[in-house]
């Protein structure tokens, strides 16, 4: 608050009276416990993580780019790719479980379920996470003659990361119900990426291959590094917050509520990165490379989003268990227009430099500037009806999101298939776009029919029904 009213008193007096309410307006979002005043906290930590995420990402990847060459740059981004896939997913579901039963147990302060959860939850990924490795493992030993020699050994090194990405994803989801956003976001988006990095510089100074090889082994090991640093790190700050005791294990209410969200989790990631494996089976690793660079400068866009959704999910929680429908469907509309606006005005800066941008990566990569645009227009698609998505996760509406997800899958695979062979990675763009829109309409016609909100950057979220309390139905 100090820091706040010192830097007011800097600013020249003609902008001091208009600053003064955006000023005040930051300083109670920073300094307020009000739920409202957290999750925008939450948010604006969370956008500040991604802002710096994106940048090092960013930053990154040029240096990769530029060390390996297309042809080594493409076969690591399709290999890292899968290995995130499937390492998200191979916890089941159970990181996000934690966000959308954490919150209402610590307002009932059930200490020994919450203990329960979050050692159940470290647990259990860990194990479903070596258990979908070790199968990888071995499908990769035996259809080893049907992928492409260039592939088979960064996917094997890739494979060991699994396990400490799944784990990895419930020190997150950990962390961020209790809004504890710096320790949530920073070791996967911020930490992790700077070691890949800093191990690849090292490598290349130490006279090593300039390969995707030598890539994926600084990923394992910054990956591991990171994840054990966040694991004691969050015991750390539990074992301060919740004194030692029984814990009481509901772990058949978990699973079910994890598994659902294990295939919206599954489709969503997918939906996200289907592209660029697609592109990869299909295509030769330069035109992985080019994809890969495009997508990546557009996920600038992404990080706004993804910032919200963050913030958002423990309240919409809260929120609903609290059984306020009408106060539900408003936060959802903000939420709506937080992910809408910022999205729009990153989006226009992005396409503008787009060209200066891929030229960093060398100057193959300005070919995928035109794609960029076709990418924007499924981007905004999606921030025109927010996290949708989390809204109904946190809901209880998890079967409803796979039905969504599934349905926007589908359709994102087949329009992958079907357009990439006809033209090339235009096609593939095309169909990226096409699947957000597809998503995007689903997302918005299911929640306004079982929620009674309507998500929609330009509209009332309140439907009339909600707001008269006529709308009765048992969720």
């Amino acid at each position: 608050m100090a820091v706040i009213q010192s830097a007011e008193r800097l600013l020249p007096s003609g902008l001091r009276g208009k600053a003064e309410p955006l000023v005040r307006a930051l300083a109670t979002i920073l300094a307020s416990d009000d739920p409202r005043n957290l999750a925008q906290r939450m948010a604006l930590i969370a956008f500040a993580i991604r802002v710096a995420s994106a940048a090092i990402a960013f930053i990154s990847q040029i240096i990769l780019a530029r060390v390996m060459g297309e042809f080594e740059y493409g076969i690591f981004v399709f290999v890292w790719a899968i290995v995130v896939i499937f390492g998200d997913m191979s916890c089941l579901g159970f990181h996000t479980t934690v966000v959308r039963f954490l919150p209402d147990y610590v307002g009932r302060s059930a200490h020994a379920e919450i203990r329960g959860l979050t050692s159940t939850a470290r647990v259990f990924a860990i194990l479903s996470s070596t258990a979908l490795a070790t199968a990888g493992f071995l499908a990769l030993w035996l259809f080893r003659d049907r992928v492409a020699d260039y592939y088979v050994v960064p996917l094997f090194v890739g494979l060991f990361c699994m396990p400490m990405i799944a784990l990895g994803d419930v020190l997150e989801s950990t962390a961020r119900a209790h809004s504890w956003a710096v320790v949530a976001l920073s070791p996967t988006y911020i930490i992790r990426p700077l070691l890949i990095l800093a191990f690849m510089v090292l490598a290349v100074w130490m006279d090593q291959p300039h390969t995707a090889l030598t890539a994926m082994v600084a990923a394992l090991a910054a990956t591991y590094l990171t994840t054990v640093a966040q694991f004691f790190n969050i015991v750390r700050r539990l074992g301060k917050r919740y004194v030692a005791g029984p814990r009481k294990i509901e772990f058949s209410l978990w699973i079910k509520a994890a598994l659902p969200i294990f295939l919206i989790e599954g489709f969503g990631f997918l939906l996200t990165n289907s592209d660029v494996i697609v592109v990869g089976l299909f295509l030769d690793p330069e035109s992985v490379a080019v994809y890969f660079a495009a997508a990546k400068t557009m996920a600038l866009v992404h990080f706004v989003f993804f910032s919200v959704k963050a913030a958002a999910a423990p309240r919409f929680s809260a929120m609903f268990a609290a059984g306020d429908r009408v106060a539900l469907a408003r936060f959802a509309g903000e939420t709506v227009r937080w992910s809408f606006w910022p999205s729009l005005a990153v989006g226009l800066g992005v396409l503008a430099l787009g060209h200066l941008l891929l030229s960093l990566f060398g100057p193959a990569f300005t070919a995928g500037w035109g794609l960029m645009f076709i990418l924007f227009i499924g981007i905004l698609a999606k921030a025109l009806v927010g996290p949708g998505e989390v809204l109904l996760t946190m809901c209880g509406e998890q079967k409803l999101c796979v039905a969504v997800y599934a349905v926007a899958l589908a359709a994102n695979i087949a329009f992958n298939v079907t357009l990439i062979p006809l033209f090339g990675l235009v096609g593939a763009a095309s169909a990226t776009a096409g699947a957000m829109v597809v998503e995007a309409v689903l997302l918005h016609l299911t929640v306004r029919g079982k929620l009674s909100i309507i998500l929609f950057a330009f509209a009332d979220p309140v439907m009339a029904k909600l707001a008269n309390g006529t709308d009765h139905d048992d969720r």
